[in-house]
């Protein structure tokens, strides 16, 4: 799985959409992450289409809604999905949230149906805590691959990222940015003048420099797709990582009611 990917949640318009993602494929990018809530599975799929990149080159990810988690209901969504996306498998397919239908053994024993059968390369879930994932790992027989995640030097999610060491699941960070707060963050803009580069730029160079962690910026304007690509080829030293992870601010952007941790 490519460390830094494109996200695409709130990019719902058609021409906006296949565009960034046309953009970002050409630009470098190899990692596309959607979700059958975003609404844009089909734009995502024509941008993938549009780009001069084999689709076997591209590690594409989209997530089950909560709505959806019945066993029969993955099933039909999933391949739902994968005609909209235009493609005969995903690279990796999340649950959503572990809420609304969700129920370990029926859920996931679809997961395990549509890895058998080839439509998924990896199975992930998104939002977990560690005792969810002590459960899916029981459940399931394919590997839990990855575990999506808010996080960001406001939410560094420091045991999700020692329990993904510990127990060989990739956390991918959504919301890396939190969302612009990183901008007026004193240590974060600090190190950003010190090199030169973006708040963005650091923010996300600090989670790619963490191991077994990738993250997957929003961007619709070839700009922020441009500036936050340029993340991959800046170097934090010791003294940046320090100053990023004194900063004692604690925020999650992203708190349903359904929110594992509520």
């Amino acid at each position: 799985m490519p460390r830094l990917g494109l996200g695409t949640w709130e990019n719902t318009d058609a021409e906006t959409c296949a565009e960034s993602v046309r953009q970002a494929l050409d630009m470098g990018y190899r990692h596309i992450d959607t979700a059958q809530a975003y609404d844009n599975e089909e734009h995502v799929g024509e941008g993938i289409a549009n780009a001069d990149v084999d689709r076997e080159d591209v590690f594409l990810a989209t997530k089950i809604w909560t709505s959806n988690l019945s066993h029969d209901d993955v099933i039909h969504t999933a391949k739902e999905s994968l005609d909209k996306l235009g493609t005969d498998y995903v690279d990796l397919l999340y649950v959503h949230w572990p809420a609304n239908e969700y129920d370990p053994e029926d859920t996931l024993s679809a997961f395990d149906q549509l890895y058998d059968d080839g439509l998924i390369e990896n199975v992930g879930v998104s939002n977990f805590e560690p005792r969810h994932l002590d459960e899916a790992q029981d459940v399931l027989d394919a590997p839990v691959f990855a575990n999506q995640v808010e996080m960001h030097p406001l939410l560094p999610q420091d045991e999700l990222v020692e329990y993904g060491q510990n127990n060989d699941v990739n956390l991918v960070a959504y919301s890396p940015l939190a969302r612009g707060q990183v901008f007026d963050v004193p240590e974060i803009e600090e190190v950003a003048e010190k090199h030169d580069a973006s708040p963005a730029q650091v923010s996300l160079a600090w989670l790619l420099q963490r191991d077994g962690v990738a993250a997957i910026p929003k961007a619709s304007s070839e700009d922020h797709i441009r500036d936050n690509w340029g993340a991959l080829d800046l170097e934090l030293d010791d003294e940046d990582v320090e100053k990023i992870e004194s900063i004692d601010r604690r925020e999650r952007q992203v708190d349903p009611d359904f929110g594992p941790w509520n």
